[in-house]
Formats: structure tokens, sequence, C-alpha cells
């Protein structure tokens, strides 16, 4: 799924999205329009993204000063769609993008707009500044050749991958304890097995009617025979911590994306899917026959480089990047089954065969990956 067509995410029409939108901005802000309204090709696999650009009339109206020309508005998942996710809460989302701009200096885009009414687009959004630079890509993976990021000296990596890490540390020790504590997931127990037990609920909620993953029980079985004996105290987490959500303005962070699985849990939980969703791109490329990236975002240099920033010194990261590949396993289980859905692909016997990295699964299950 990596290098082939992206599958259908959605069902709604970008030129009736832009109509609606216009309308809903022409009253918040008398005659305010939406113009330029694209879909990035790049458009996530859950949540929707428009770009647009904020025409304002001269005299601009009353409202908040200093607004950007040139705007993003992240919509909640279209439900006719086939959703990666059960829940779309874009207040939560809205809500930690201003507690990481209030109490850190990674950027993020400035927030303008929250819409919590369906009735506009039908569906919660808001909005934001849209801030330029590069994106290393998804599709094709920026392992493979002939990117911008694959094209770039080691050195220029080296940068890049230092300047990331640095965005993990200042997020993790910037804000203030308990701040981010309305994350905490749901029941009892610790902050990771909280989170845990909500990845066995959205795994239920993927399978429900449909062939179970022996392969996925398997890890959440590791899991609970390698619990960590000391999770540490609980941060912010970004919660899809890769280098994929973030623009760059040459080799530097210049706005860090999608916090719609932010959490309240250990460092780990970062650092953990950092790389491990690195070590996706990189072992599907070598299953392709290209080097990919060898030397770029190494578990060994992040977990050196984040204690040395932090004084915090990653543990049981065999746990966390094992916890990474698991959680990955059941959103790629959610979205081949939503191409099953829409006759983009058809069901094999073998579910964990949706799996794209079914092997670095089995192999860390098996206590063999990380020696490999």
């Amino acid at each position: 799924m990596a290098t082939a067509p992206r599958p259908r995410t959605t069902t709604r029409d970008p030129e009736e999205l832009g109509r609606r939108l216009d309308g809903w901005l022409g009253a918040r802000l008398p005659g305010a329009r939406a113009t330029g309204i694209e879909v990035p090709s790049t458009n996530g696999m859950s949540s929707e993204t428009l770009l647009f650009r904020l025409g304002l009339p001269d005299p601009p109206p009353p409202g908040p000063a200093d607004l950007p020309a040139a705007c993003a508005l992240r919509l909640a998942a279209d439900p006719a769609a086939y959703s990666v996710f059960p829940v779309y809460d874009m207040a939560r989302q809205y809500r930690v993008m201003r507690l990481v701009a209030e109490h850190t200096d990674v950027p993020v885009p400035r927030v303008l707009w929250l819409e919590e009414d369906p009735v506009a687009l039908g569906a919660p959004f808001f909005v934001m500044e849209r801030v330029e630079g590069r994106v290393p890509p998804d599709v094709m993976p920026y392992t493979y050749e002939g990117n911008w990021l694959h094209s770039a000296s080691d050195a220029e990596r080296a940068r890049l991958q230092d300047a990331t890490v640095s965005v993990l540390a200042r997020l993790h020790d910037q804000v203030p304890a308990g701040a981010a504590d309305f994350l905490l997931g749901d029941g009892t127990g610790s902050p990771l097995w909280r989170h845990v037990a909500a990845q066995r609920a959205y795994y239920e909620w993927v399978v429900d009617g449909l062939p179970r993953s022996p392969l996925i029980e398997s890890a959440f079985a590791w899991l609970d025979a390698h619990r960590p004996a000391d999770e540490g105290p609980p941060v912010l987490c970004w919660g899809d911590a890769r280098i994929g959500n973030i623009v760059y303005d040459g080799f530097e962070p210049a706005a860090v994306l999608d916090w719609e699985m932010a959490a309240y849990g250990p460092r780990e939980l970062d650092l953990g899917w950092t790389v491990y969703l690195h070590r996706f791109f990189q072992d599907l490329t070598v299953s392709f026959g290209q080097p990919g990236l060898p030397g770029f975002l190494r578990r060994d240099h992040i977990e050196e480089r984040y204690a040395e920033l932090t004084g915090h010194a990653p543990r049981d990261m065999e746990f966390h990047t094992l916890y990474a590949a698991l959680r990955h396993a059941v959103v790629m289980l959610r979205i081949a089954y939503r191409q099953v859905h829409f006759g983009e692909a058809r069901a094999p016997e073998d579910p964990d065969a949706l799996i794209l990295h079914r092997a670095s699964l089995e192999a860390m299950v098996r206590g063999t990956y990380w020696k490999s």
C-alpha cells in the first residue's frame, strides 16, 4: 500500500465542501471567502485536509488580527468512507495544539477556529495557519530513490534527524506536569496500560464481524508477558511522531502536524513510534530491492541523542517498538479492510496477509528482529 496508488479515503466532493466553507467563513467574517481550495495529494488516511487562501474584503471585517493568507482545514473523517478510527475528537486535537503552542517552543501551526457543529461541513473541523515547506513523502516513501530527502547528503539528513529528536525532547520536557492529563485513557491502571487497553478496544472494533488476526493477538500476548517494571512519569506524547508529519524548512522543522493520536503516557510511546515507523518504510524499501536509508533514524542514534537532550535514557525500547509495530498493524488492517469495502482489494484467506509489515512484527514477537 505504501507503493501502490493511494486507496480511497472519502466520498466527499471538494467543490461542495468549498461552497459550504465559503458560507461558514462569510457568517464568521462578513465578506470573507475561501479561494484556491485544493486537496493535497498527500492527504492523510484518516482525517481530511483542505488547503485554501483566505480572501478578506477591504477594509477587513472585525475579527482576529493578523489572519494568515494561507490556511489549512482539518475535517473529521467521512463516516461514509469506512473511517480509520471510531471517534474523531477535533476539539481534543485543537486543545492539544493550543497547549503545545502555549507551553513549548515546538513549532505548531497557529490554530484559528474550531467548529464543533457538524452542520457546516458535515463533520466537526478546525482551521489553522498553513505553513510552507517540504514533507518527507509516504508515497513513494522517502526511503526510495528520487525524492528530496533521499537525495540529500548524509550531513543534511543527520541535521534533520537531530532537529526531529529535539522536537520530541522539547515537547516532553516543556509541557508542565499534569497539563495533558485530560488525554489519560479511560479505566484504571497506569497511563501506559490504559493506552494498551484502548488499543485492544480499537482492535476489537476493527475486526468486529471480520476475520481476526492471529499475529496481532500474539503481539498483544507478548505485551502482557513483557510489561515494563517502571514506565516513568507520563508526559504529553505527540502520538503520530514521525517525520512524515513534519513540515521542514530546509532540514529544520517548521510545523509539527497531526495530533489526533496525542496521548498522556511514557516518553517511549513517541520514541518507539518514531523508530518503528521509519523501520516500516526502510524494511519495505529493502524488500523491493533498494538499499533505502540504513544509516538514518537508527534506534541507537535516536536513543543516545534523546538521552543527551533530556537526561532520560530511553527504557524498554523493544517493548515500545513492538507496541508501535502492533498499533501500526491494527491501523493497516483497518485500511486494508477499507480497500476491500470499496472493491479496491480482495480479502485473502489469511487476514495476517493484509499486514504489510507482517514479517517484522513476527520477528519482534520471536525476539529476533533487533538481532538481524
